[in-house]
């Protein structure tokens, strides 16, 4: 049998008088910049780091003059299959890919889309630029959108950067590295022009596929800042619509969609928390009405989103326009029911017959 090349690599760091004293693994950590600090903590665990002896204690500190030895294994594949997926791609570089996704595209496999995904389509793209989430080659999820939702999405190309993006999401701005907005059309118009919907969320106990508003306290925080962009009257000057821009305080699944609904403004489309308006559009023109019933999925976008970047600590920013589907609506209210200044006191929307 003929030798196995050796896919590994191997690292040599030599520490200075001003080394002495700092753990390794955040030592190693600022020499190996592509790796998160958690990896080389299991690196060190699993003995992949020497010195005169193997060391298995991510907290050694550093001894001045000393040599380090990390081998890092190359990354394994991943089982997930790579498939050529027509992707909107806004940036990319060694570190991230930002996509503006499409309505309908899932962005992770899981049941019931074991393929098809976002992650199946950047395994492809991506290629060998992937250098390992966690010691695999694959893209790093930090957050996701639903299928249904459109608008932009970052992910991580290694390990370092899939940390960093990670801990921004998880702050959700309140460190004042990220900012991200949504843009949504919405039925009825709330009275007040902003406000905040601080409720809780838990999943369903009825439907596993759902999320609820939890009563009392033992849902998780779930905090949504809202301003109304543009009313909208019908013929008798009753407010059926609005175009909402949403900022998110935390990141909960459906956040939006459930919070939104729960105030009594659920997402035109939303097959799922807005059932009970179903017959709303009826209130619109032909030309509105004929707008709404076709859409295909909720009217929700990821419009703005701001992060810093992993390895230069520029802040980037990136925007997306509405899609055909949700812009199309949007210029029919306009054209057809009155566009009151969300400044003024607006009535609430009269609920929906049950």
């Amino acid at each position: 049998m003929s030798p196995q090349p050796d896919t590994k690599v191997r690292y040599r760091f030599e520490a200075g008088p001003g080394d002495a004293g700092i753990r390794l693994d955040r030592w190693l950590a600022t020499h190996i910049p592509d790796v998160s600090r958690a990896r080389i903590q299991a690196l060190i665990k699993q003995g992949s780091v020497e010195s005169d002896v193997t060391i298995k204690d991510a907290k050694t500190a550093v001894k001045s003059g000393a040599t380090y030895f990390v081998t890092l294994p190359e990354a394994e594949p991943s089982h997930i299959a790579a498939q050529p997926i027509d992707l909107t791609i806004v940036y990319e570089d060694k570190d991230l890919i930002v996509i503006d996704k499409p309505p309908g595209l899932v962005v992770h496999p899981a049941a019931g889309h074991a393929d098809g995904t976002l992650v199946n389509a950047l395994v492809a793209h991506c290629g060998d630029s992937l250098s390992g989430i966690g010691g695999i080659k694959r893209p790093g999820i930090v957050h996701r959108l639903d299928k249904d939702t459109s608008g932009i999405l970052v992910v991580a190309k290694n390990d370092a950067a899939h940390q960093s993006l990670a801990e921004q999401f998880k702050s959700h701005g309140q460190d004042g590295r990220l900012h991200r907005a949504y843009l949504a059309l919405a039925w009825g118009v709330p009275v007040r022009p902003k406000g905040v919907i601080d409720v809780p969320l838990s999943r369903s106990t009825s439907n596993r596929t759902k999320i609820s508003v939890e009563r009392g306290d033992s849902g998780r925080h779930a905090v949504t800042h809202y301003e109304v962009l543009e009313a909208f009257e019908d013929g008798k000057g009753v407010p059926c619509a609005s175009l909402i821009r949403l900022v998110l305080e935390t990141g909960r699944t459906h956040q939006i969609r459930v919070h939104l609904a729960h105030i009594r403004h659920p997402i035109l489309g939303d097959s799922v928390y807005g059932t009970g308006f179903k017959t709303a559009s009826a209130r619109l023109t032909p030309a509105a009405e004929a707008a709404v019933n076709g859409l295909r999925r909720q009217a929700l976008h990821a419009k703005d989103l701001s992060f810093e970047h992993p390895r230069t600590g520029k802040i980037m920013n990136f925007s997306s326009d509405l899609p055909d589907d949700i812009a199309s609506v949007l210029a029919a209210l306009r054209k057809s029911a009155p566009v009151k200044k969300p400044t003024e006191k607006v009535r609430a929307p009269r609920s929906p017959k049950r």
